[in-house]
């Protein structure tokens, strides 16, 4: 369906938990339960679920009128007569905090009975927004009934029905012919399903859970936001026990995606996105933000720098306040220091750029130091082009090296040089404009004015 609630242009199971999309941690959690099918109605904006969804083995059911959760397994009929002896598993595709342990569990309860339907009810201090289960005197299930529908009495019930079923595909078939169209909605509800077979006297059955996480849907972006901090709760737990220090967990974002080696230390107010990969013993300081990269082994990286889609490889250190941009490359125990930016380059191992340098589109070999204020002019309007500074070379301070350029191996460049040709290995080049002085010039133009 369109999720009018979540007041969005996009579909509200596509939308981002931790970097992955709401619906895919459904289907991650079915197919820990090796399912034979799995199947995803689809409706509103179905190419782009199809889109998310490609890289896992699911058979697309199609709705083209969004009319109703009964509607939606409706739409499946032809399957379902394919499977008519076995069992279906019904969950929420907005339900994303689902675990295996709790489907494993209904499951196993559903195929050890001789019941029709198996539900997944739970007990709710504020169960707002749930069907309400109703019950008879003997404590079966009569039915379960929409809060819009639901009188005064019926809605102070805390027992409330998760939305999560199994059934025989053999009893459902039969049974989803008589839903009939709600009076207010004019939709077609599953949970009508349960009334039906009672007065059938269908046996209908039931686990409870106390895990209330797991049932969460989200209907509004303030309840995504709750379910994001709960996945990252989660995400940070398992980190820990696999030997990861955080130090402030609660400030700290670390998306699903990420892996983290063990004696790593996390600070405060760190935020690692989209695969990041950070290897053993590292040492991660406040403010650093990492999106997509690769971190090696025992590297520091210093408070308050940002790395995007580029490699650091062991021992090496960064920061802090160093901008790492795309396709950049720090090479084994090289170091990039105070408001250094780089894009587009490998860094040599062991090479030093201290401070206040811009390094682009360059390749810079082993042992090289980097002077203060060193620019590389990589753009010239039109087009990027590459500086490559050979092993051992020094780069003096405030110096430009207007590309294409090469500097050779050891050489040495003067401090505020205009580098515009190649140098030569073992050589020194000093670029600048001859020093002038003029005695006493103030105190003749102090005069003049």
């Amino acid at each position: 369906g369109k999720g009018t609630r979540f007041k969005s242009n996009q579909i509200k199971i596509l939308h981002n938990l931790l970097n992955v999309p709401m619906v895919c941690y459904v289907v991650r959690a079915l197919e820990e339960v090796k399912p034979e099918k799995i199947l995803v109605v689809v409706g509103h904006q179905k190419e782009k679920v199809k889109e998310v969804l490609a890289s896992y083995n699911i058979e697309f059911i199609e709705q083209f009128e969004q009319k109703g959760t009964a509607h939606a397994l409706m739409c499946c009929k032809k399957v379902f007569e394919e499977n008519i002896e076995k069992d279906v598993l019904v969950l929420y595709g907005d339900a994303p905090l689902i675990q295996p342990e709790l489907l494993k569990t209904l499951i196993y309860s559903h195929q050890n009975s001789n019941n029709v339907a198996t539900l997944v009810i739970a007990e709710l201090n504020s169960p707002h927004g749930y069907g309400r289960i109703i019950r008879d005197r003997e404590g079966h299930i009569m039915k379960v009934i929409e809060e819009r529908n639901a009188d005064e009495e019926e809605r102070r019930i805390k027992e409330v029905n998760t939305g999560i079923y199994m059934f025989k595909i053999s009893e459902l078939l039969p049974a989803l012919s008589q839903i009939s169209l709600d009076s207010i909605k004019k939709e077609y509800y599953l949970t009508q399903i349960v009334e039906i077979f009672y007065k059938m006297k269908k046996p209908v059955g039931e686990i409870k859970t106390d895990q209330i996480e797991d049932i969460l849907g989200i209907n509004t972006r303030l309840e995504l936001a709750h379910a994001i901090s709960i996945l990252k709760g989660r995400k940070i737990k398992k980190l820990s026990e696999n030997g990861v220090t955080f130090l402030d967990p609660n400030n700290t974002w670390v998306d699903f995606t990420v892996e983290i080696g063990k004696e790593t230390i996390i600070y405060p107010h760190v935020i690692l996105e989209k695969n990041t990969i950070i290897g053993e013993e590292c040492i991660i300081y406040p403010y650093v933000h990492i999106i997509n990269s690769k971190i090696g082994n025992r590297v520091k990286i210093l408070s308050s720098s940002m790395i995007e889609e580029s490699q650091i490889e062991d021992e090496a250190q960064v920061g802090p306040f160093t901008h790492l941009r795309p396709k950049t490359i720090i090479k084994n125990k090289a170091k990039v220091g105070n408001f250094v930016e780089m894009k587009n380059t490998i860094f040599g191992a062991g090479s030093k750029a201290g401070h206040l340098s811009y390094l682009g589109d360059s390749e810079i070999g082993e042992n090289v130091n980097i002077g203060a204020g060193t620019i590389t002019c990589n753009y010239d309007g039109i087009r990027k082009h590459k500086t490559l500074i050979e092993e051992g070379a020094f780069i003096g301070s405030g110096t430009e090296l207007v590309a294409p350029v090469k500097i050779g191996k050891k050489s040495y460049i003067g401090a505020g040089s205009t580098i515009t040709k190649d140098t030569e290995p073992y050589s020194l080049t000093v670029a600048r404009a001859k020093q002038v002085s003029k005695p006493d010039w103030v105190k003749r133009k102090r005069k003049e004015e």
